[in-house]
């Protein structure tokens, strides 16, 4: 797999991450102070509600909504009965396994995504730089992206060595991540050693502190750069701050000493950003539409429910025939959508809208890329295939807010449906307004104010209506035109 390298764009009201391979930017992560994502936090959280039809309850943890448990995350016999979903296993119900009032330590699986509340387990895990720690129980995992079944056995045996039995000292449960393959026992020793003394705090703090108070803070992401962005195939890590640099590094000598040759301080006079103009690929990142360099075109397309992506051809005409243009252009798509998934940070269920193909080596053939592409996010996905109707159906794990959540707001002019009313539509719920109003008072005048657009037209193609709606109520209307107004606003005042 090619190089990439690591940009990291700091200030002090927000970091900003990309991810570059071959003069592209692949991922975006972006942490503002004020708004820092809760995932991986640790809360003494109080049961304020037990809804027992939804099996679920609200937690409590000092935020200004209510965070959400449900049954599935709520550790019995040392798992969630997450764990256990497809087994067959039947769950306790809700109300046997919490109750109001109780104090609960609770971990943030999922952030606070529009409506919604945080989205929490009392399976606590806490992240090192080689392997994640499950204090609460005593399975030793491995990373499924790590290589053969053998050598699996010889990690889990060396781990279970390592972490030793509760009755020596040792004991908790422990997953190795994929950058553990080829570490030593000395530094899967050092990281153990690191993990309990952070979950030895987290339990003196959980004993101490009222319900609703922060036990427990993930690193923040200049650091996660380090810990969760870092791999073999990362060429340098730029840094434009000097101070962030220099903790960088410290905090990298502690954890992960082998990257530390990768860190640069990048001293140029253009911005970090503007090197690969990144800041215009945020801008094409939050468009509904993504040119294809054949001359097709993805169209994206983001609800509540689900994301859809649609593939067009476009102007693309350059194959021999028809079959091969389409063909062409939807894997191309599939290059892109792998891209544009990492980039706007999409999540939860994906419908994509392939150019129907006749031939099923084609559709096999797109699939297989598209898998073979997503294959390198960090996120976990699941792929369905071609449906009857030819969409392909897939799914990608959503933890926090996309792209377009996170720097953008739904229009206050149409509230987010993408479209407003035409002048013509709301000089008709006007004259509609003045007759309503005009059975119920008896003013000496109605001045209707409203945006210049819907003024014009009631002065100019609409007048004869106007004209005649004044002499059937008796009354005289007056216009106002109001620049500020949006669209579809208007006022009618009784003079």
């Amino acid at each position: 797999m090619p190089m990439h390298d690591i940009l990291v764009n700091w200030s002090p009201q927000e970091t900003r991450v990309a991810i570059v391979e071959n003069g592209a930017i692949q991922e975006l992560h972006v942490e503002r102070t004020l708004e820092r994502g809760l995932v991986g936090n640790i809360y003494a959280g109080r049961v304020a509600r037990v809804l027992p039809g939804m099996q679920s309850a609200f937690i409590d943890i000092g935020l200004e909504r209510a965070a959400f448990l449900h049954v599935a995350d709520v550790q019995i016999n040392g798992q969630t009965g997450r764990g256990h979903h497809g087994e067959g296993m039947t769950l306790p119900p809700i109300e046997k396994l919490v109750y109001e009032g109780q104090t609960l330590v609770v971990q943030v699986i999922k952030d606070p995504i529009g409506t919604k509340g945080a989205r929490l387990s009392t399976q606590i895990s806490i992240a090192g730089r080689l392997l994640v720690h499950l204090p609460q129980d005593d399975h030793i995992g491995i990373s499924q992206k790590i290589g053969s079944h053998e050598l699996r056995d010889q990690l889990r045996q060396r781990m279970s060595a390592l972490v030793g039995t509760r009755d020596s000292g040792g004991g908790g449960g422990f997953i190795l991540r994929t950058n553990a393959e080829d570490a030593t026992d000395a530094e899967l020793g050092d990281d153990i050693a690191y993990l309990r003394k952070t979950w030895a705090l987290i339990r003196d703090r959980a004993l101490k502190s009222p319900p609703g108070s922060l036990l427990f803070e993930d690193l923040n992401l200049v650091q996660r750069v380090l810990r969760d962005l870092v791999d073999e195939r990362t060429g340098s890590i730029r840094i434009d701050s000097r101070m962030q640099y220099d903790l960088l590094r410290e905090f990298g000598q502690l954890y992960t000493p082998g990257a530390i040759g990768r860190l640069q301080h990048y001293r140029g006079e253009r911005p970090i950003f503007d090197l690969y103009n990144i800041d215009q690929e945020i801008e094409r990142a939050l468009a509904r539409r993504v040119d294809l360099k054949s001359g097709g075109y993805l169209v994206v397309d983001q609800t509540e429910a689900l994301t859809t992506i649609d593939v067009n051809t476009g102007g693309f005409v350059g194959a021999r025939n028809f079959d091969d243009t389409i063909f062409k252009t939807n894997l191309e798509a599939a290059q892109a959508i792998a891209r544009q998934l990492r980039l706007r940070n999409l999540g939860g269920i994906i419908i994509i809208d392939f150019i129907d193909m006749t031939r099923s080596d084609h559709q096999e053939q797109v699939l297989l890329e598209l898998r073979k592409q997503l294959a390198r996010d960090r996120t976990k996905i699941t792929v369905s295939g071609f449906t009857q109707l030819g969409l392909v159906e897939m799914t990608r794990k959503r933890t926090r807010e996309s792209l377009a959540h996170m720097l953008c707001q739904p229009c206050p002019t149409c509230g987010g449906r993408g479209q407003v009313k035409t002048a013509r539509s709301v000089c008709y719920d006007i004259l509609r307004e003045i007759l309503r109003e005009a059975r119920q008072f008896n003013p000496r005048e109605f001045r209707v104010i409203a945006c210049p657009a819907v003024i014009e037209m009631l002065l100019d193609e609409e007048s004869p209506h106007l004209a005649g709606l004044s002499d059937f109520i008796g009354k005289p209307i007056s216009l106002q035109a109001e620049p500020t107004m949006n669209p579809e606003q208007y006022d009618i005042v009784l003079m």
